[in-house]
C-alpha cells in the first residue's frame, strides 16, 4: 500500500507565515492541547498525588504520610499540599523543610487552615 503524500496541501494555511508566527502558532495550539490536562489537575487530586508532591520536595515517606492525613483531615488537599507547606513556612518565616517537619507533627494546622480559610490566596 503506497501512502499519497499530501504534505503540500496540508500547510497551505501555514505556508506564508514567518518563523516567529509559527513559533506563536505552536505554542498557541500546544496551550490548547494541555489546558484540559492543566485544568484537570488543578480541580482533581488525590493522597498519592500528594505524598508524590511532597517527597519531590525533599520530605521522607516517614513525613510525608502524617502530612497527607493532616492534610486530608484538615480539608486542604484540594490546595495542594506543597502549596500548604510553603504557605505555612511563609506564615512562620520558616524554610519549607521546617515547616513540612513541624506540619508533620500536628502543629501549626490551625494556623495555616485559618489562613486558607479566609481566602487570602488561591489554591
Amino acid at each position: 500500500m503506497k501512502r499519497v503524500d499530501d504534505y503540500q496541501e496540508r500547510r497551505e494555511h501555514l505556508k506564508n507565515l514567518s518563523e516567529e508566527e509559527l513559533y506563536n502558532r505552536f505554542w498557541e495550539l500546544t496551550e490548547q492541547i494541555v489546558k484540559p490536562m492543566v485544568d484537570l489537575a488543578y480541580t482533581h487530586t488525590s493522597p498519592s498525588v500528594e505524598r508524590s508532591v511532597i517527597l519531590r520536595m525533599g520530605f521522607s515517606s516517614l513525613q510525608a504520610q502524617p502530612l497527607v492525613e493532616y492534610g486530608a483531615k484538615w480539608g486542604l488537599l484540594g490546595h495542594g499540599m506543597g502549596n500548604v507547606i510553603l504557605t505555612y513556612g511563609r506564615l512562620k518565616n520558616i524554610h519549607y523543610l521546617e515547616a513540612g517537619a513541624e506540619l508533620a507533627q500536628g502543629k501549626g494546622w490551625d494556623m495555616v487552615v485559618d489562613y486558607f480559610n479566609r481566602g487570602e490566596i488561591n489554591g
